[in-house]
């Protein structure tokens, strides 16, 4: 099964096992100190990270699994999501952080495995609870929700091992999906860009997770394609090591462009180091 744009449904509920394994393999590895490291994220440490990847599990199996919904949710605009999503965050990360690692670490265990069973248990293919906005959708289906859970706990334990000095999770099996899900969002990033139908721009991760994404103008709209015989208009190439940083804001811009490579046209180009793949 392919969606519009032609692109395979990236079904991905099984590695959520896989990344909260590795997680839990590393937080019992830090030391006292290692959860007080400042991280990429500016008002986050090692356990606000840790917290917040506690929470929002927490928070999803309560109101979707068990239809607990407590806050009453008014979200009339991209504003408005943003503003609850951060509050829901900040306050999370509040209480969760106050708990002893030990603590935080047997809660952790317990909710990772719930998190796994329940996403392992939806239809891929039916609607979700929650639409992925950052792509631009009013009405997601669970296979993209679900892949959007991966790039959160993917990039969040990332930032906790950025931080640590800690060997990072760039692996084929679990970081590709995770590039995947992000440039899923680039035909709604480049929504307002006008160019001629036809105009194709190229996206490649180097490094041996990543891969290459062709964005396609048609006659109103951008569209991500698997392939095309057109000569490309753009061409940029982000190392990998970059990019989950470059999409979840946890890097500057400039200090990110130095590390790009552009071809062609440079402003079409540019574009792609301002795509942002989490709510913010």
């Amino acid at each position: 099964m392919t969606e519009p744009n032609g692109l395979p449904p990236i079904l991905c509920a099984h590695l959520l096992r896989r990344v909260d394994e590795l997680l839990l393999q590393l937080l019992p590895s830090l030391s006292e100190s290692e959860w007080d490291l400042q991280t990429v994220a500016p008002e986050w440490k090692v356990r606000d990270v840790a917290a917040h990847l506690l929470d929002t599990p927490l928070r999803k199996l309560s109101m979707v699994r068990d239809a607990c919904v407590v806050d009453r949710l008014d979200i009339r605009s991209p504003h408005d999501l943003a503003t609850l999503v951060n509050r829901l965050n900040r306050e999370g990360v509040n209480v969760y952080r106050r708990l002893s690692p030990a603590v935080l670490i047997d809660l952790m265990t317990t909710t990772c495995q719930q998190n796994a069973r329940f996403h392992e248990s939806l239809d891929p293919f039916a609607p979700a609870a929650f639409a992925v906005s950052w792509a631009g959708e009013d009405q997601s289906l669970n296979w993209f929700d679900t892949a959007r859970e991966l790039t959160e706990r993917w990039h969040h334990q990332q930032q906790i091992r950025l931080a640590a000095n800690r060997p990072g999770i760039m692996l084929p099996d679990l970081y590709h999906p995770v590039l995947d899900c992000f440039i899923r969002a680039l035909p709604f990033h480049y929504r307002d860009v006008e160019a001629p139908a036809g105009t194709l721009l190229r996206l490649e991760i180097s490094g041996d997770c990543g891969g290459t994404w062709l964005l396609a103008r048609h006659d109103c709209e951008w569209s991500l394609i698997k392939d095309s015989g057109a000569e490309t208009v753009a061409h940029v190439i982000v190392p990998q090591t970059m990019a989950w940083r470059i999409f979840t804001r946890g890097i500057d811009r400039e200090a990110a462009r130095a590390q790009v490579e552009f071809y062609g046209d440079r402003d079409l180009g540019e574009k792609v180091l301002h795509l942002t793949a989490i709510v913010a």
